[in-house]
C-alpha cells in the first residue's frame, strides 16, 4: 500500500526551493518543469476532489537566511500549513484530522530537534453506488490459496434479470505491461473509480501495477480500454478467470452475447515506507533545504476495501533534524601545548568561588598580580616526598 500522489505532491511543492543540480534532478523525477509541477500541486490543493481530502504543510524551526528559500516559503499556496514545527501530539492530531482518522500517528517522530518538516496528507472514504453481493470463498477457484483460508468473498451484483449493474465493470483487457488481465472497476458515489487488475501468477508485480495504472487512468478519463472478446479466448480455466459457454435465447445481432462477473476478496492494508532512495527525490529536496543535517522521509498508508465501500489514507513526510543531537559531519582540531622554551608565569589574586547564595566579600587582592616569573632554567621533575607520582 502506497500513495505515489502523496509523495509527488510533497516533491512538487518543494520544487521551487531547488536550484542547479538539485533542480535538474528533481525535475527528472517529477517528470515536469518544477514551476509547472508546483502550480499543479497548488491547483490540487485549491480545488480538491469532492471525495479526496488533501492537505500539505511546510514547518520550520526558524526563518531561513537564504533568500531563495525565503522566497519559496513566501510563495507557497495559501492552503499549505506553515509556521513552527509542531510537537508530536500536534503532528499526530494533524495526521488524524487530514486523513479522516485513518492514520492515527504521524510517520516521523519529533523529539524536539526538527528544523524542517514537510508533509502531505490524502484521504478518501466512499460508498459504492451499488454494494457487492457476498459469495462463498470457493468461488475464487480451486487454484486460489485464499479459497481454503477464507469463508466469504465479494461478488459483483446483478439486477433482477441477472445482468451485471453499470456501477461495476468487469472485463478481460489486453495490456502491454502484463498481457491479458482481469479487470474490475467499482464506481463510488460522487465520482471515484477503484480498479482491480489480476494477471497470471508469473507476471512480475511491477508489471501488473503498471497495467493497473494504465487501465485505471484510461477508464477514469473516459477513454476506451482494449478489451478481449470472450469468443477470442479459450473455454475453461485460466489463472485469472474461467470461461464457459451455454445455449440460450439471444436477441443481440449475430446471436452472440458476452457477460462477465467478478469475485474478489475484501481486504485491508497498512504500510510504512522509508523514502530515502535517491531515485525518489526526497534526498534532492533535503539537499536543497539543508545539505548537512540528518534527515528522514517516510510515508504511512492504510486502505480498506469492503462490500459497501472503500477508504484510504496516506501521510508523507520529509523531516530534517538539528545535527547537534545526531552529529554534524565536520573537523575536530586537538592541540597539545608544549612549553619547551622560556615562558612567563604570573600569580594573580582571585576571590573564592561562590558556593552558596550568600555573596562572596570583595578583596583588594582580587585581580592583583602577586608574583611573576620568566622561566629560563627549568629543573628535572622528580617525585618529592609525599607527592603523588
Amino acid at each position: 500500500m502506497a500513495s505515489p500522489l502523496g509523495a509527488w505532491l510533497l516533491l512538487a511543492l518543494a520544487g521551487p526551493a531547488c536550484a542547479g543540480d538539485d533542480l535538474r534532478q528533481l525535475e527528472e523525477i517529477l517528470g515536469a518543469d518544477a514551476g509547472a509541477a508546483a502550480g499543479f500541486a497548488a491547483e490540487l490543493l485549491a480545488s480538491p476532489h469532492p471525495l479526496v481530502h488533501a492537505a500539505a504543510a511546510v514547518w520550520s524551526a526558524n526563518g531561513s537566511a537564504d533568500a531563495r528559500i525565503a522566497s519559496w516559503r513566501a510563495g507557497l499556496p495559501p492552503q499549505v500549513d506553515t509556521g513552527l514545527v509542531p510537537g508530536q501530539a500536534e503532528l499526530d492530531a494533524w495526521a488524524r484530522r487530514h486523513t479522516l482518522g485513518l492514520i492515527d500517528r504521524f510517520p516521523v517522530k519529533n523529539d524536539g530537534t526538527l528544523i524542517w518538516l514537510l508533509a502531505t496528507a490524502l484521504a478518501t472514504r466512499v460508498s459504492w453506488e451499488r454494494p457487492f453481493d457476498l459469495a462463498p470463498a470457493s468461488a475464487l477457484g480451486s487454484s486460489s490459496p485464499w479459497a481454503a483460508t477464507l469463508t466469504t468473498v465479494l461478488r459483483t451484483p446483478r439486477d433482477p434479470a441477472n445482468v451485471p449493474v453499470p456501477a461495476h465493470q468487469q472485463f478481460i483487457a489486453a495490456t502491454d505491461a502484463a498481457g491479458e488481465v482481469a479487470v474490475h472497476a467499482a464506481r463510488a458515489r460522487g465520482g471515484l473509480v477503484v480498479v482491480s487488475v489480476a494477471a497470471a501468477a508469473e507476471v512480475p508485480a511491477p508489471d501488473v501495477m503498471s497495467a493497473a495504472y494504465h487501465v485505471g487512468t484510461t477508464l477514469a478519463a473516459g477513454r476506451p480500454v482494449t478489451r478481449r472478446s470472450l469468443f477470442d479466448l479459450p473455454l475453461g480455466d485460466a489463472q485469472a478467470w474461467t470461461i464457459r459457454e451455454e445455449r440460450t435465447q439471444i436477441t443481440t445481432p449475430g446471436g452472440r452475447e458476452e457477460q462477465c462477473t467478478a469475485v474478489l476478496p475484501a481486504w485491508s492494508a497498512d504500510s510504512t515506507h522509508a523514502l530515502t532512495d535517491p531515485q525518489l527525490g526526497f534526498a534532492t529536496v533535503r539537499h536543497a533545504l539543508d545539505p548537512i543535517d540528518p534527515w528522514e522521509a517516510r510515508q504511512a498508508t492504510m486502505a480498506r476495501y469492503t462490500r459497501i465501500g472503500f477508504e484510504a489514507g496516506a501521510v508523507t513526510a520529509l523531516a530534517i533534524a538539528l545535527s547537534a543531537v545526531i552529529g554534524r559531519p565536520g573537523v575536530r582540531r586537538i592541540a597539545e601545548l608544549r612549553f619547551g622554551h622560556p615562558f612567563a608565569v604570573v600569580a594573580v589574586g582571585a576571590a573564592e568561588p561562590q558556593t552558596s547564595r550568600r555573596p562572596v566579600p570583595h578583596s583588594p587582592w582580587d585581580g592583583l598580580v602577586v608574583f611573576s616569573a620568566w622561566v629560563t632554567d627549568p629543573e628535572e621533575a622528580a617525585a618529592e616526598p609525599g607527592s603523588v607520582t
